[in-house]
């Protein structure tokens, strides 16, 4: 990394309290635009080391020396102008002039969200450059931006689940001034903004943590390693670095929403769950703000207490993913029966009507795919439906196929024009992923930009044996590594003014327009032999015909009669019927 500047202090400069948790450590020292300044203990607070110093709120560099070791970045900094292993930036947070200071928030409830990346949402990968095609998302309808992790990483382009700096922003795509500048942006054409965060690990390069204390602990181990310390000792202030770092995104960065990835990875057997004490801060932080902010989480474990209120019970949180029902969808859309598609298989359209009338498919049912009963019943009249996020295509469910290809890649456009329509229509919270609203045909990929050489062919050589278990031959897999992975995954822009594209583009505009006439819980009827379902939702009907497209054979599917309010012929019909005639 270069060596950066060394400025005298000047009249920009001010006193500064640096602040640092290193609990095992005899001395600590901040190195401050390349001077040293010994740190004492705070006596209000073990572990924890202090000092004053005059610096530059929002320039200046600065580090600390554990025990006369090598300046390492700072656990809570805002910013790392070099990357992960470079000094530290001070970031004047109140110095950023907001736009659209009286926006009022926007919750879950009644949300369309779309997921992107932004490192491949446009050509120039920046936060600047995703402002610009903000209006195609206001004129889409959808009403929440979700970002996949921008915290900062070794390399340029990446995921972003290997992010080491939960408190800072990713350089390449702009830094934390672009990132509120790409957030107010959105407030401003009133779109909600949500942040992918990851509390459940670190990357594998560039993580300082565990020099300075017990970041992680070695009683439980989670697929990255060693789990983060939530109930070892010292866990409180393991606790109380991720929550401020949750609530540093939505407070300094104005972020309406956060999803928590994987949590069924966080490992904690104390009686105050961390998601419920993460929860119970970010409600608090809500009132304090007088904004609807609010958590998603990514959860394996099918337990409807993760979006149980918790004056019932339950952890708090607003929502959580519903791989379950994208399964039963792709199994019916598709037809691919592999690995944990098996169970959705059998009987396609009943995993369908299941998924979209009782939540859960697996709600204490047998899981073939992981050999045991799973789950547990989610009570739709206790907990609404809308804690449950609905997609056809997310980015794991994509980028972990081989080759990345999204459903466009085999589906017809009446094919996926009625997953669309069962998505958005669904009593779910419904999730786009970029670029399926009009059939992208650029591949999403797993890609990486690791710097360490060993690193980078340990994840080219383990994503060709994962894949060479599926019968896939080692050059058919794209190496994560190399820049034309990344760069084939961006979007084409030009693809949406198309023929083809266009019309699906706008049968998602369409049908995102029909979603408020979508209320009360679902009805279903349905055909596995003939392949047909019938979704209702009070005066909104939804015929899918699955079957149409491969047997060319036209047929009258049970529908009431009632106005047509969109068609996708001959796959999809929606309709309105009068309470009266219900």
């Amino acid at each position: 990394m270069p060596t950066p500047a060394m400025p005298s202090p000047t009249s920009a400069h001010r006193p500064h309290r640096f602040t640092v948790w290193a609990p095992d450590h005899a001395a600590v020292e901040v190195e401050v635009d390349g001077t040293v300044h010994a740190m004492r203990p705070d006596p209000a607070r073990p572990g924890w080391w202090e000092a004053g110093v005059p610096a530059d709120p929002g320039a200046s560099r600065y580090g600390f020396r554990l025990d006369g070791g090598p300046t390492l970045p700072d656990p809570r900094s805002a910013r790392q102008p070099d990357g992960p292993d470079g000094p530290s930036q001070l970031v004047d947070h109140a110095a950023f002039r907001w736009t659209s200071a009286d926006w009022p928030g926007r919750g879950l409830a009644g949300a369309v969200l779309y997921e992107l990346h932004v490192g491949t949402f446009t050509p120039e990968g920046t936060f600047d450059s995703a402002v610009e095609r903000l209006p195609h998302l206001v004129e889409l309808g959808v009403t929440h931006l979700e970002l996949m992790p921008v915290c900062p990483f070794p390399g340029r382009h990446g995921w972003g689940y290997d992010g080491v700096a939960p408190w800072a922003v990713h350089e390449p795509y702009g830094g934390p001034e672009a990132l509120k500048r790409l957030v107010d942006s959105a407030h401003g054409h009133g779109l909600g903004v949500v942040l992918d965060v990851v509390p459940n690990h670190l990357g594998p390069s560039g993580n300082h943590l565990p020099a300075y204390g017990p970041y992680f602990t070695d009683r439980h181990q989670t697929p990255w390693g060693s789990a983060v310390n939530l109930d070892a000792p010292d866990s409180d202030e393991v606790r109380a670095y991720f929550i401020g770092s949750a609530l540093a995104w939505l407070r300094d960065y104005r972020i309406d929403g956060l999803r928590l990835d994987a949590v069924h990875e966080l490992v904690d057997h104390r009686a105050l769950p961390f998601l419920e004490e993460l929860a119970t801060a970010v409600d608090e932080l809500g009132r304090a703000t007088g904004r609807p902010l609010f958590l998603i989480g990514e959860s394996d474990l099918n337990d409807p207490r993760l979006v149980t209120a918790r004056e019932a019970g339950g952890i708090g949180l607003a929502g959580q993913w519903s791989d379950d029902f994208h399964h039963a969808l792709h199994t019916a859309l598709t037809g691919e029966s592999q690995g944990y598609y098996a169970d959705f298989a059998r009987r396609p359209l009943h995993a369908v009507a299941k998924t979209l009338t009782r939540g859960f498919f697996h709600d204490g049912t047998w899981s073939s795919f992981r050999g045991r009963t799973h789950g547990r019943p989610f009570d739709l009249v206790r907990t609404p439906a809308h804690r449950l996020l609905g997609y056809t295509q997310t980015h794991d469910q994509i980028g972990n196929r081989a080759r990345g290809d999204r459903l466009a890649a085999t589906l017809t456009p009446e094919r996926l024009a009625a997953g669309a329509a069962l998505m958005l229509l669904s009593p779910f919270t419904p999730m786009l992923f970029m670029g399926e609203e009009w059939g992208a045909s650029t591949p999403w990929m797993y890609f990486t930009d690791h710097q360490d050489p060993a690193l980078a062919q340990a994840v080219r050589e383990g994503r060709r044996r994962e894949f060479a278990e599926h019968g896939w031959k080692p050059e058919e897999i794209p190496d994560p590594q190399a820049e034309s992975t990344f760069i084939g995954s961006r979007l084409d822009w030009a693809e949406p003014r198309q023929d083809g594209h266009a019309a699906l583009l706008d049968w998602y505009r369409t049908l995102i327009r029909l979603r408020p006439l979508a209320t009360g819980p679902a009805e279903v009827e349905y055909s596995e032999t003939e392949r047909w379902l019938v979704l209702r939702r009070d005066e909104l009907v939804v015929g899918v015909d699955l079957g149409v497209a491969s047997t060319g054979a036209r047929r009258e599917l049970p529908l009431p009669g009632g106005t047509v309010l969109a068609q996708f012929p001959p796959s999809v019909t929606v309709l309105r019927v009068p309470a009266s005639g219900r």
